[in-house]
């Protein structure tokens, strides 16, 4: 059993990967300022490409370097990459005004983040589980809930940093943070249960992945996709779209999060009464509307801005943390590869309107016409959330499908 300091490390590890998470996107306004970095839309989008792709190969070996080294040392190799992240990061504001220089930095900022995020976040999520393991569903939702509170703080230390004229404060911030995580970490032992059972590994009979996955991933990659244009684009679709300031348009962001945030919280503690199901079932859809407020809001109404992206994470909210949960439990004997597999997918998802955004907007696509088609993604999302969150007992246990060669 997982001992208090155990637990408080772990919820403290994920709201610090939260901030750390939504540095980038939270300084969207400074990267693409003529008078800073002076990045086009395309450039800001590209961006996240190298965090998608270390994202999605650590995710996807996570479980397996897990295995052979333990979930504690992956963990603390995912600070310890994120650490260097917000260093390069920081680093890059020196050169700030030669892109030549400073573009190189902040792509290899953002990998290095990518491997933090694909590190840690599936650990974080395997430990989560493994302390709780009568209540996995609710427990992976207050440590996402904790996530997302960090993912608030970050717009929020940016405005404040930035109206300080030391917007980089953020970035030295984060790294004081996670080296106090790499401190507070090395002591304690940080075990799952799938490390405590000493078998050797050539008696370990070879598993595929179980047809049932694949639900998990499609659902991941779409709701990757809905979240990152509210986490990325909020606060462009607010200053190019509504004419918003760039104090409101962070207002916009930090609503979304925060929203994100109090949803995991509130049906976390109501699930008694609101089944998760019932929960995963409907978040969607209320998705799908918020998307279709943002795609008709006439120029000038920052006000309801801020209140559709507010919308919009309340329907984000839970959907992520729930479906990492439905597929540990449900495919347990892999959970450790459940968690960073639907992370990795989630990243595919991300990486698709983090850089597919930004080549288009370039092109004359207004981002209202993005949000409209976010809508249609939410709603085959929704669709596809009765075919992953299938009622208990609706079918057998499922068989792993076979092995690639």
């Amino acid at each position: 059993m997982a001992s208090r300091q155990e637990t408080r490390v772990v919820y403290g590890a994920a709201v610090v990967q939260g901030i750390v998470l939504v540095t980038f996107p939270a300084a969207s306004t400074i990267f693409t300022d003529p008078d800073e970095y002076d990045l086009s839309n395309t450039q800001y989008g590209l961006l996240f490409v190298p965090q998608v792709v270390t994202a999605i190969a650590a995710s996807l070996l996570g479980a397996t370097l897990a295995r052979r080294f333990g979930t504690k040392r992956i963990y603390v190799a995912g600070l310890a990459a994120g650490l260097t992240s917000m260093a390069l990061l920081v680093l890059s504001t020196f050169a700030e005004s030669d892109t030549v220089v400073a573009f190189p930095l902040l792509l290899l900022a953002t990998a290095f983040l990518g491997v933090g995020f694909g590190l840690t976040v599936p650990a974080l999520n395997t430990l989560t589980a493994a302390f709780h393991p009568a209540n996995v569903a609710s427990a992976v939702l207050v440590l996402n809930a904790l996530l997302g509170l960090g993912t608030v703080l970050a717009p929020v230390f940016v405005a404040i940093f930035d109206g300080l004229g030391i917007w980089w404060g953020l970035p030295v911030l984060s790294s004081a943070l996670l080296a106090l995580l790499v401190v507070a970490s090395a002591p304690l032992p940080l075990r799952t249960g799938e490390e405590t059972v000493e078998a050797p590994a050539a008696a370990a009979p070879r598993r595929g992945i179980p047809t049932r996955f694949w639900a998990y991933a499609a659902f991941a990659i779409l709701y990757g996709v809905c979240e990152t244009v509210n986490g990325n684009w909020s606060q462009l679709d607010m200053t190019s779209e509504l004419g918003a300031s760039t104090t409101a348009a962070a207002l916009a962001l930090t609503a979304f999060w925060g929203m994100v945030t109090v949803g995991r919280v509130l049906f976390a503690a109501v699930q008694r009464r609101l089944p998760p199901r019932t929960t995963y079932h409907v978040l969607p859809f209320v998705l799908a509307g918020a998307f279709v407020l943002i795609a008709i809001l006439p120029d000038g109404r920052s006000g309801l801005g801020i209140l559709a992206f507010g919308l919009a994470g309340l329907g984000c909210s839970a959907l992520l943390p729930l479906t990492i949960g439905f597929g540990q439990e449900e495919l347990a004997g892999i959970s450790t590869a459940v968690a960073g597999g639907v992370i990795a997918f989630y990243q595919l998802g991300y990486g698709l309107a983090a850089f597919g955004v930004g080549p288009l907007v370039d092109a004359g696509v207004g981002l209202p016409t993005v949000y409209a088609f976010a809508a249609i993604v939410a709603l085959a999302m929704g669709m596809l959330s009765f075919v992953v969150a299938r009622r208990p007992g609706a079918a057998a246990v499922e068989s792993p499908s076979q092995p690639a060669a």
